[in-house]
């Protein structure tokens, strides 16, 4: 895992060097991101499942800011590969790894100091083990999030809260799914080609 995050935070760095830092989002920036979050199930059966994610993010600010009053903002449409999802069930750890390619935000304009987002996403991920148990090993995730950027001279720290929906989608016999609650904080920055 130490490996991952340092090839992470390289690749982050040579792409800082290529592009001019931005302090938050603005149209055509990329963001390049690294997070952690945990969580636990809240639903049913599945309430004491515990969760733990690592992954990297890269984003695209499409929109100039859009909308009325205070939810004027703009629209980021992002990637994010997880190569560490640990899933503690009853019977033990699954051990996985995911891609989101569905990640649509929605960044306020208005504040500047801390700026509040929206999102919603999902994707797929792959377990060792069958997750929750006996049911599958390949499910899809869904869910949405509130955050916040905290624009730094050159980098941004994001913290949120996040809804994940974990389930097999039907493509096993049983799909009781997990619902979860996590906390996500990240590390990244917003370049923008010179």
């Amino acid at each position: 895992m130490t490996r991952i995050l340092l090839a992470l935070l390289f690749a982050i760095a040579l792409c800082s060097s290529r592009a001019s830092a931005q302090a938050g989002p603005v149209e055509g920036s990329k963001e390049w991101q690294v997070w952690t979050g945990g969580g636990h199930g809240i639903n049913g059966s599945q309430q004491h499942d515990g969760i733990f994610n690592f992954g990297g993010r890269f984003g695209i600010v499409l929109t100039k800011p859009h909308g009325p009053g205070f939810l004027s903002g703009r629209l980021e449409y992002a990637v994010d590969v997880v190569p560490v999802f640990l899933v503690t069930q009853k019977t033990g750890t699954a051990y996985g790894f995911g891609i989101n390619p569905f990640a649509f935000k929605w960044a306020l304009a208005k504040p500047k100091t801390v700026i509040p987002y929206f999102e919603i996403g999902g994707g797929t991920l792959f377990t060792n083990v069958k997750v929750p148990e006996n049911t599958s090993r390949v499910n899809f995730t869904t869910g949405g999030a509130f955050g916040l950027h905290i624009p730094r001279d050159k980098f941004t720290i994001s913290a949120e809260v996040r809804f994940m929906h974990i389930s097999n989608g039907s493509i096993a016999n049983l799909n009781p799914g997990i619902n979860t609650i996590q906390f996500r904080l990240g590390f990244g920055l917003f370049t923008q080609p010179k």
